[in-house]
This record gives C-alpha cells, sequence and structure tokens, in this order.
C-alpha cells in the first residue's frame, strides 16, 4: 500500500513523540476512556443515552460490543498482558465458558452497528464513523473467535474482512489513523508465526514483518483517535514478549497515570519493575 510506506518512515522517526490521548470533551471519547478505565458499566451508561439521543448512529453500538467483549475478556483472566506474552496461553486450544447471554448482545450488538453503517454508507460511501464502525465490529468479531471461541485459522479468515474496511478507512483523506490498529497488530502476529504456518496465511498488504507491525502500532499510538491507548497497551505486551523491559515501562508509566482506575496498568507496572531490578542484578 503507498501511503503506508512513508507514513511508517515518518512513525520510525518520531517514535518518541507524545502518545495520542482520547478526546473526552465527547460522549463517545468519554466511553473509551472508561473502557480504559476498565468501568465498563460507567461506559455502558453514556452509550446507552447516546443511543437514546441518536438511534441511528452506528459507532455507540460498536463501542458497546466492545465494551461487553473486554469485560469478558476481563471475567475469563484473558486481559491480562502476562496472558499474550505466554504462547502456550494464546494458543491453548482448551475451550473456555463464554457467558451466554453476553454473546448473544455482543452479536446483536455488532449486527445493529453494521445494519446502520451500511445505511449510512449507501448514501455516503465515504462515511468516515461508518467506515470505522464496520472496521471495529470486524476486529472485534475476529478477536472473540480467536481469544474467546479459540477459533485461530477461523480469527485469520475474520481478519481479511477486517482489512478490507481498513484499506477504505485508510484512503480517506486525511486517513483514519485508528484503522492502522488492525494492520500493525496483523502484521506483528503474522511475523511470529513459524514460516510454514505463514505461508498458508496470507493477506493483502501484510509480509509479516514484527518491525513493521511495531512501527504501524507506534503510529497509531501517537495519532489515533480512540485506538491510541489501546495501541500503547499491545506495544507493552509486544516489549515484554521481547524482553524490551525499558520500554514496556516507559508505556505503562504512561498508562497507568492515564487511567489510574485501571488496576490492569498498576500491576503490571509493579511487576515490569520488579522485572527490571531482576536483570539489572544478574547483570552485575
Amino acid at each position: 500500500m503507498r501511503r503506508l510506506l512513508p507514513l511508517l518512515l515518518l512513525a520510525a522517526c518520531c517514535l518518541t513523540a507524545e502518545p495520542a490521548r482520547v478526546d473526552t470533551t465527547l460522549p463517545l471519547g468519554q466511553a473509551f476512556a472508561r473502557l480504559y478505565n476498565f468501568d465498563f458499566a460507567g461506559a455502558h451508561g453514556i452509550l446507552d443515552e447516546q443511543i437514546r439521543h441518536d438511534p441511528q448512529q452506528p459507532i455507540p453500538y460498536g463501542v458497546k460490543a466492545a465494551a461487553y467483549f473486554f469485560a469478558e475478556l476481563h471475567r475469563l483472566k484473558i486481559l491480562q498482558i502476562e496472558f499474550f506474552e505466554d504462547d502456550d496461553k494464546v494458543v491453548d486450544r482448551r475451550k473456555l465458558t463464554p457467558d451466554p447471554v453476553v454473546r448473544q448482545e455482543f452479536f446483536r450488538l455488532l449486527a445493529a452497528a453494521r445494519a446502520r453503517a451500511n445505511t449510512l454508507l449507501a448514501s455516503q460511501p465515504d462515511h468516515r464513523d461508518a467506515l470505522f464502525t464496520l472496521c471495529m465490529a470486524a476486529g472485534l468479531e475476529t478477536d472473540y473467535a480467536a481469544l474467546i471461541e479459540r477459533r485461530r485459522f477461523g480469527s485469520f479468515v475474520l481478519a481479511r474482512q477486517t482489512h478490507a474496511y481498513v484499506r477504505r478507512l485508510l484512503a480517506l483523506n486525511p486517513p483514519v489513523y485508528d484503522g492502522y490498529l488492525a494492520l500493525g497488530t496483523t502484521e506483528y502476529v503474522v511475523g511470529s508465526l513459524p514460516f510454514f504456518l505463514r505461508w498458508f496465511v496470507r493477506m493483502d498488504d501484510i509480509k509479516g514483518s514484527k518491525e513493521k507491525g511495531i512501527e504501524t502500532l507506534h503510529l497509531v499510538a501517537e495519532r489515533g483517535r480512540y485506538y491510541g491507548p489501546l495501541a500503547r497497551i499491545l506495544l507493552t505486551a509486544i516489549f515484554m514478549r521481547e524482553k524490551r523491559l525499558g520500554e514496556a515501562h516507559l508505556l505503562l508509566t504512561g498508562l497507568a497515570s492515564e487511567y489510574p482506575d485501571n488496576p490492569l496498568f498498576r500491576r503490571e507496572l509493579d511487576r515490569v519493575a520488579e522485572l527490571r531490578l531482576r536483570a539489572n542484578a544478574a547483570s552485575r
């Protein structure tokens, strides 16, 4: 993708730039901030009010689905950075037990979000919020399949759908930088696969470069409207996997300061600090 190269070069030159902060002057930004603080009930309250105010807008339905998804990850003890450091945990095929009520509501909300987004796109093909909603919905369904239903290769099939919407988001002027989250994540995941598996998992615009994936996630962390903090969380997990503890510590320090009500950030920050102390002691 031609537009990607200059943006990645820019990201590589600006890795120390200030991270993007969610704009909490508007209700949707407030809902995302509640999600990052693990206040799922608070996020639902804001989004329910938005839906009552304008039931035809698609984004609130998608973000409500995200709130259910992350709450379910939290309940199943998947929403921990340590989980993503361990390949055995990530590829564990033992079935989890999703909450059936949550699952039903999750997919109902995705359907509602998609229906409203497609209605907008029928008359406005480049509607930014509608395209972003479809990208979000496809990404959430992909992650649900991979992390909760444990359908690894099935999730790669769904990821192709996500990338179709991402390409439309990034073709806008200016691009919707949050769309790069899916590209960066997939780039890193595919790059982490053994060669023989990578050969079977082929996607347009994905080369399987972990370095490129990291650069792309940095771009979202610095310029994303809603996904900036999520990109920093994913980068923290990557840096922990790769034993880049200093970079992980820096990101967690910012996240813990920005979202003090999220116990995960403080717990992980303490854990990284302890690991750094051990590493320094061992190197003496």
